[in-house]
Formats: C-alpha cells, sequence, structure tokens
C-alpha cells in the first residue's frame, strides 16, 4: 500500500495544544491564505473543511504516476491502482469500524449514498400507507430522497418534533414509532445547529420493533470516532470532502445482509459479472453498487484523509473542538443583540447566530471584508428555520486547525460588524 503520510509516526508528546495546533495548520496550505488585506480565518468547515499537503499530493502523485482503470486490466499500472483503490476501501472499513470491506461502497458522497439507499433498499419494500421517520433536524439531503420514494410508493414521511433548543422530542420520536414504520432516516449531527443527535438510543429502540435505521453521519465523521459495529447502524453515510478529503467521493456503509438483498442502484460497467442480451448477472459486494469507472483519485484521497486524521487521533480532535466551542459561546455571549440558535446540551463545533435584527448574509459579508469566511443562510436545512420562525442564521463551524486566536477575532469582528450596521 503506498498511502503513507508525511506525518506518519508524528509525535505530539511533550507538545502543547497551541504548538500541536501550530503544527497541524503547517499541512494545510489554505490557511495561509490572505483575504482582503487579512490573514483567512475559515470557519466555514461544516460546508467543506480545507485539505492537508498530503492528501493533495497523494491525489497528485497518483495522476502523475500511478493512474490506470482499476479492475480491468493485466498491465502493472492497472494493478497498482486498483490495489491503492482497493487499499483505501480496507482503510475506511476500519476507520468506522465495520466488520467487511463488501460492507463499504464507494459514492460520490452522503446525498448519493441516501438516494441509493432510498431507490435500491426502500422502494421495493414500500407500500401505500407505510411511513419513513425522519426528525426536523434533516438536511434537504435527508428529506428529498424519501419525498420522492413516498411519491413512487404512496408511503408516507413522518416528521419527529424538536425542541426550542434544536434538541430532538424524544417522546415524539417513539410516539412516532407504529407498525406502519419501515425505516427512520436521521442525522448523527445537524448541520446548522450543531446538535449531536443520540442515535446509538435510537437505533436499539428501533431495533426492538425490528425497524431498520440509516443515519447520515456527514457532520459526525468529522468530530468524533465513529464504529459502526458498536452503533449496530444498518445504514450510514459520510462524505470525504467534510473530513479533509476530495469533493466527489463519499460512503454508504451497509450491513452486509441488506446490501445482498439489494437490486443494484445503477448499471453498467464493474457492477456485473457476466452480461447478455438474454440478461445480466451482478458482480460481487462492494462492486455490485459501483457502476462505471469510480472516482478513484477521490477514494485514494479518501482514504489518505482518514490516515491523517488517524493520525493526530480523536481524544485530541474531540476534546481540543470542544474548547473551541466553549471559547466561542463565551466570547460570542458578550456581544450585545448576539442570539445564538441551537443551545442543545450536545453539541458539535458549532455556533448558529443572528446579530440583532440584521440579515444573516449582511453579517457574513461584512465578515468576509475582515478575512472571516463563514456560511449564511438557511444552511440546506429549511425545515428547521421554518420550526425556529428564522429565515437562516450565521453559522461559525470549527476544525482542529482552528485557533482560539480565531475566535477572538470572529468576537471582535462582530463587534465591528454590528457597529457599522447599527451606529
Amino acid at each position: 500500500m503506498n498511502t503513507v503520510l508525511k506525518t506518519a509516526h508524528i509525535s505530539f508528546d511533550g507538545l502543547d495544544q497551541e504548538d500541536v495546533v501550530d503544527r497541524i495548520r503547517a499541512d494545510f496550505p489554505a490557511l495561509s491564505l490572505t483575504v482582503n488585506n487579512h490573514p483567512l480565518v475559515y470557519l466555514d468547515n461544516a460546508a467543506s473543511s480545507q485539505k492537508p499537503i498530503q492528501v493533495i499530493e497523494r491525489i497528485s502523485r497518483y495522476y502523475s504516476t500511478e493512474h490506470s482503470n482499476v479492475h480491468r486490466g493485466v498491465h502493472d499500472l492497472s494493478q497498482r491502482a486498483t490495489e491503492y483503490y482497493e487499499s483505501s476501501r480496507d482503510i475506511i472499513r476500519d476507520f468506522i469500524g465495520a466488520r467487511s470491506r463488501t460492507e463499504i461502497i464507494f459514492t460520490k458522497g452522503t446525498t448519493d449514498s441516501i438516494n441509493l439507499v432510498a431507490q435500491s433498499f426502500a422502494r421495493p419494500i414500500l407500500n401505500p400507507g407505510d411511513e419513513i421517520l425522519v426528525t426536523h433536524l434533516e438536511h434537504h439531503s435527508n428529506i428529498v430522497p424519501w419525498q420522492l420514494v413516498c411519491q413512487q410508493t404512496g408511503a408516507e414521511l413522518k416528521v419527529v418534533a424538536i425542541h426550542d433548543d434544536g434538541s430532538i422530542d424524544y417522546d415524539d420520536f417513539e410516539q412516532s414509532l407504529s407498525e406502519r414504520t419501515r425505516l427512520i432516516a436521521i442525522a448523527h449531527v445537524s448541520n446548522s445547529l450543531g446538535t449531536i443527535i443520540p442515535v446509538k438510543r435510537i437505533i436499539s429502540d428501533a431495533h426492538g420493533l425490528g425497524i431498520p435505521v440509516l443515519v447520515d453521519g456527514a457532520q459526525a465523521v468529522p468530530h468524533m470516532q465513529i464504529d459502526v459495529s458498536d452503533l449496530d447502524v444498518d445504514f450510514y453515510c459520510f462524505s470525504g470532502h467534510k473530513m479533509y478529503g476530495p469533493t466527489g467521493i463519499g460512503i454508504l456503509y451497509g450491513k452486509e445482509q441488506f446490501l445482498e438483498k439489494m437490486p443494484p442502484y445503477q448499471g453498467g460497467g464493474d457492477m456485473i459479472e457476466s452480461v447478455s442480451f438474454a440478461g445480466t448477472t451482478y458482480n460481487d459486494l462492494p462492486h455490485k453498487f459501483e457502476a462505471g469507472t469510480p472516482n478513484i483519485a477521490g477514494a485514494i484521497g479518501l482514504g489518505t484523509a482518514a490516515e491523517y486524521m488517524n493520525q493526530i487521533g480523536f481524544e485530541f480532535i474531540s476534546e481540543y473542538e470542544a474548547k473551541l466551542l466553549e471559547r466561542a459561546t463565551d466570547r460570542l455571549s458578550q456581544i450585545e443583540g448576539l442570539r445564538f440558535i441551537g443551545t442543545a446540551e450536545n453539541k458539535a463545533s458549532v455556533v448558529s447566530f443572528l446579530l440583532r435584527d440584521s440579515h444573516p448574509y449582511d453579517v457574513a459579508t461584512l465578515l468576509d471584508k475582515f478575512g472571516i469566511a463563514v456560511r449564511s443562510g438557511h444552511h440546506c436545512t429549511q425545515p428547521v428555520m421554518s420550526r425556529l420562525g428564522i429565515p437562516g442564521t450565521v453559522r461559525a463551524s470549527f476544525a482542529f486547525y482552528n485557533t482560539m486566536d480565531e475566535i477572538d477575532v470572529l468576537a471582535e469582528s462582530l463587534q465591528k460588524s454590528s457597529r457599522i450596521l447599527f451606529s
């Protein structure tokens, strides 16, 4: 396997957290940029994270000296490309604690993974009157695919309520379960509010009634160690670009017992065993769901990103990001007229807020003038915003390469923005 990182075996022993972060930041070229004559403060990680040089160079090396199509050639380059591609599958299997490599499907991303399950797993088993359960917190990508499959089958989409602080109304969840519930599709972490949803409890309760569960893990995988076997989740989806990897690549984890029974989502090369005009025999897992030439470079880059995160370690990531969230909550709470949106007790490193009666776009535009990248709007969660009676929020989302000084710059720039908007 040729995916060893430049930072492999790096030791943080003897370094305090600030020194560790400085060392990490040196791996990310984008973090040295200047925007509007200010050092870039990148706080839009929930939308997409920056990439370390190890991932960038690994993809470049593949395209420079290793490129060929996979699974189809006996020549050396094809054999090597296949080895690297499949090695990344093994890396991801271990990264999320799956039992078998056959349970790791490469997709275009979380959205593609959810659509695959909607059409290949849910659609064949749904009948009129059946129900799919989601929550009010979901990203559009975990709403629209289920609406489509409900239109196709006559099933119904049922929505679990949330409290004003952005946490799940668990009583409503339990009351929403019935003999008609065929699937629960739920985020692990809310992208717009940062709420960490108690998915392990939900999965346990659902399985007690024989209901399978899909978890949208796009916002969880960058921040916490995921063990799909411990969760006992049936399907788990995530994207590479939010976890320091490339765009256009993601993962569908599925229990083998379900994947074996599911028909292919797309037809074409590599998902077949044999083809004739009389009929087609499909390939074994996981290739049954990977039609056509895959995103080889993306898969290799994703494996490298997972290795990079493992080198840093989830103990450090979780502890440090919790401190970033604490610092941001403290500093921003001192700003007159700033109101947090989403104050659940258990949160990932996201702060969503409004500044007096200003529009989120205006605040984000002013912050950009100070070199600060945040997200504004509804964050592809319009039902959440409607439920809370607001047009959207300003969202600052943190990663392990952000610094306490950057939190202070955000707070100071918000004070300046407030004076500009309301003086």
